[in-house]
């Protein structure tokens, strides 16, 4: 049996265990795989790189291609792109590769924008102070075309409420329609409108329907 150097990984000792077991099992490597739990691509994988005079190849090999892909601009881009961002900081790739391309560079967005994140990494650039309004002081605009129904308000004649609801309406496969209904509580008295799309521009041209087709005036209007 080999002798398990004091150096190796666990994982490199645990590989050198299969193949003292390979050896002192006559090199049958379907009972070693059955014996450890690994698969036959494995064990002949790992076989494959074994040395019994060089245990290092045991060990995990580096997933590092041997070729990096080296970038394909030049110095002299970086610091085109590094000067235009510091003179318009708040501006992205899309608008700074304009400004290079009249400059005389041929470039691409892509490439520009994985600059400006190397800049960043390295903290050559230091990215504005936002100015967004803070959460706490945003202006709240009022809604002024709707408001909750009050609890105590009386319906008591006609025009004093009218519900309005909407459904599809399928005269035959794969033909679609909205059909606004308007109903006053009082009367009964309904109002019928049809349209292509449940959009917000047909559902207030229905609202002028219902104020111009109901014999009555209408008080309120509820969705």
């Amino acid at each position: 049996m080999a002798r398990i150097d004091v150096d190796l990984s666990k994982r490199a000792k645990t590989r050198l265990k299969w193949f003292d077991y390979y050896e002192s099992h006559g090199r049958n490597a379907r009972l070693t795989c059955r014996y450890f739990g690994i698969s036959p691509q494995t064990f002949y994988r790992w076989k494959s790189r074994y040395d019994p005079k060089n245990l290092r190849t045991l060990e995990d090999r580096s997933c590092r291609p041997k070729r990096c892909r080296r970038p394909e601009y030049t110095t002299d881009l970086v610091v085109a792109i590094q000067g235009l961002r510091e003179t318009y900081p708040r501006w992205g790739k899309d608008k700074l590769v304009v400004l290079l391309r009249r400059e005389g560079f041929e470039t691409s967005a892509s490439t520009v924008g994985r600059i400006l994140s190397k800049l960043k990494e390295r903290g050559a650039l230091v990215e504005p102070i936002g100015r967004g309004v803070a959460k706490g002081k945003r202006r709240r605009l009022a809604r002024e075309y709707a408001r909750r129904k009050p609890r105590d308000y009386a319906v008591e004649a006609p025009g004093d409420l009218v519900e309005v609801d909407t459904l599809d309406v399928r005269p035959e496969i794969g033909r679609v329609f909205k059909q606004f209904t308007a109903r006053d509580v009082v009367s009964r008295w309904d109002v019928l409108g049809v349209s292509s799309r449940a959009t917000a521009k047909a559902a207030a041209a229905f609202v002028d329907e219902i104020l111009e087709r109901m014999p009555f005036p209408v008080k309120a209007i509820q969705v």
